[in-house]
């Protein structure tokens, strides 16, 4: 845990990262306070608007069934686990076991359709989900062996666990881009460690007597589970599990009153919603969010709402929480994402991987445990990420008096409602619709959720444009991919703006969404 510090030259000065040559998360998250303070309150589920409490005690005893149920199924070091679950005890408990035997678990979103679910799973070879009776149907054929809550044995006799390292891999987690299929970032269990600063100092040093974290972000996604769940759980701080269907301001109220929650990660199209309701919400010590920048006007608003500064975070699913606001040590600058997180060293570099004073790619300096140890079996797609000794983001930006502000993408890898959507996904899905011919798709501004799915479409020979054809491909999408990651819109072209090799231009189609948008 960080020791706070009056000032942030100070902090990052006297910082050093603690990587032992042994290190497994689920002794970070579970085991050791399981061992020293068994009683201690580890997950608090307000999902039913019922308070139900987990203890550390009771969190390693139910992970402990699960990794029996695991060894069970003949899974071994190295294998993958998928974990199919929304925010609830068992997901952590699936995570912990994994780890704890030496596998990788995979975390998995319920928002998946059928295509999507089975493209992960083919790409890393799962043969065990831990997942509910939900879960399990959707998973049915796809050839893997799903485990719920009620297959476990009651046994918790320890198996031992294994020996890890820092760098030995623990969690796959696919990021989506903008050509071919969703990669997977392989972790290492030093991943933990390296979200840990940044999340503190997001939250104004997470760990003072009282705190208790929650977001509405899935568990599935980098930031529910990294930015909230393994990191609270790390720190000791009580984690809520409060699934919602659909996020309401006033649910979002409701869970904090009767979770007793003082810490809170909500991404930016939550705030936008909280915003446009007038939604107050009091008793919170810290906010936190990340995703892009939320400006002068929103940071205004949650102060009046919250009573706090609302703290801005930068990362990505390949290196996480390396720059970060703390109104504990420094005023914010609206439009800015913050300053490296102590121990990252974040730089905006040209071409050659050189530091330049001016706009460039923001990049991350090897070394971050927080890095990824590869993308999954895709070898060129790793060496691409680097340029040199920096990761490249992949977003512009520039760096002011110590402040980084972010200028845009560089691929066309769409923001909508807090997911990063690749559009090749998309793509593919609807062109294996009988009426469609080519498309493309690409992100267009919105103000409640920074961006929408558009997908611009060229029917076959036959086909005819109409709304019921539109309504027709969305639902296409929404069955077998993610109900996040839909067309909002659909529009019907005669043809697509291509290069001389035949490549999707969707820097056009951008234009055209932007000059869309612009029109009464």
């Amino acid at each position: 845990m960080l020791t706070p510090a009056k000032d942030y030259e100070t902090l990052c000065a006297r910082f050093e990262w603690d990587l032992p040559d042994r290190l497994n998360m689920a002794h970070q998250v579970c085991d050791g306070w399981a061992v020293h303070e068994p009683g201690r309150i580890a997950l608090i589920d307000v999902t039913d608007g019922v308070r139900r409490e987990l203890s550390y005690g009771e969190l390693w005893h139910l992970s402990r069934r699960v990794e029996n149920a695991l060894i069970e199924r003949g899974v071994l070091r190295g294998d993958r686990v998928g974990v199919l679950l929304s925010q609830s005890f068992l997901c952590a408990a699936a995570h912990i076991a994994a780890w704890r035997i030496g596998a990788i678990s995979v975390p998995l979103f319920k928002l998946f359709r059928r295509d999507a679910l089975q493209s992960r799973l083919d790409d890393n070879g799962a043969g065990v989900v831990v997942t509910d009776d939900e879960g399990a149907s959707m998973l049915s054929g796809m050839g893997v062996a799903a485990l719920r809550q009620a297959d476990l044995p009651n046994s918790t006799q320890a198996s031992g666990g294994v020996d890890t390292t820092p760098d030995d891999p623990a969690v796959l987690i696919y990021t989506s881009g903008t050509t071919g299929a969703p990669k997977g970032a392989l972790h290492g269990h030093r991943v933990l460690t390296g979200h840990l600063p940044g999340v503190e100092i997001s939250h104004d040093f997470l760990g003072q007597p009282g705190d208790c974290l929650w977001t509405p972000a899935d568990w599935a996604w980098i930031g529910g589970l990294f930015d909230v769940l393994m990191p609270g759980l790390a720190l000791g701080v009580p984690v809520v599990a409060a699934r919602m269907a659909k996020f309401t301001p006033r649910g979002a109220a409701r869970i904090v009153e009767q979770a007793g929650v003082r810490n809170v990660f909500f991404p930016p199209t939550a705030l936008r919603m909280l915003k446009a309701a007038d939604q107050a919400i009091p008793g919170l010590r810290s906010v936190a969010s990340g995703g892009e920048p939320l400006g002068a006007e929103m940071l205004d608003w949650g102060r009046r709402a919250f009573g706090v500064t609302i703290n801005e975070f930068y990362g990505q699913t390949e290196c996480n929480m390396v720059a970060s606001s703390c109104a504990a040590l420094f005023d914010p600058h609206p439009g800015a994402i913050g300053r490296a997180v102590p121990g990252h060293r974040v730089a905006v570099i040209d071409g050659d991987g050189a530091e330049t004073g001016g706009e460039g790619d923001i990049a991350v300096r090897a070394g971050s445990p927080a890095m990824l140890l590869e993308y999954w079996r895709k070898p060129e797609a790793t060496r691409e990420k680097f340029r040199g000794q920096w990761m490249l983001t992949g977003d512009r930006g520039v760096i002011e008096d110590g402040f980084i502000r972010f200028v845009g993408r560089e691929d066309d890898v769409i923001t909508s409602s807090g997911y990063r959507i690749g559009p090749a996904e998309i793509e593919d899905c609807l062109l294996t619709h009988p009426a469609v011919a080519t498309v493309g798709v690409v992100g267009k501004p919105d103000p409640m959720r920074t961006e929408i799915v558009k997908a611009y479409v060229v029917l076959k020979d036959g086909a005819q444009a109409s709304d019921a054809l539109a309504a027709e491909l969305q639902e296409w999408v929404k069955e077998r991919l993610a109900s996040y990651s839909y067309p909002r819109e659909i529009g019907f072209l005669d043809a697509l703006p291509m290069t001389v090799t035949g490549k999707v231009i969707r820097k056009e189609l951008k234009a055209r969404a932007n000059r869309e948008r612009e029109t009464p």
